[in-house]
């Protein structure tokens, strides 16, 4: 069954499609967990919403030149025998998240802690040294 869409005349069919879609159809394949960066200082600081995965053996930390690159892979384990309809709001699957860095971070200055489903990885002094320097703009005689 073909569906096609115009612009904001059918959203309420659309509403109704998504949710009357039997659970069955299966999550979509892979997610982008939640990702808050910030500069603190002269370190960049990244975290990631990971919840109930395993650090260790789930995820990878790696730097690559001026990219801190943070995969894994969240694992459905739960039973597939289920009678009825299943609503699924988690994602699973692989995910890779990218973190562009002004300049290229030495891996002895990253580190990484996991505490109650958050992911944070700091790059330690990647701003340093990278503050704005402001240029006097001279006037045309």
């Amino acid at each position: 069954m073909s569906t096609t869409l115009v612009p904001f005349a059918d959203v309420d069919r659309l509403f109704r499609t998504f949710w009357d879609t039997p659970a069955t159809a299966g999550p979509a394949k892979g997610f982008a967990p939640a990702a808050d960066v910030a500069r603190e200082g002269d370190d960049l600081v990244a975290r990631f919403d990971l919840p109930g995965l395993d650090p260790e053996n789930d995820v990878t930390v790696e730097v690559e030149g001026r990219r801190l690159v943070v995969r894994g892979e969240r694992k459905d384990v739960r039973d597939e025998n289920t009678n009825g309809r299943r609503l699924r709001e988690v994602r699973y699957g692989s995910f890779r998240r990218t973190v562009a860095l002004p300049v290229a971070a030495d891996p002895s200055a990253v580190s990484a802690g996991y505490d109650a489903g958050v992911l944070t990885v700091t790059v330690s002094g990647v701003y340093a040294g990278t503050s704005p320097t402001r240029i006097e703009v001279q006037r045309a005689a």
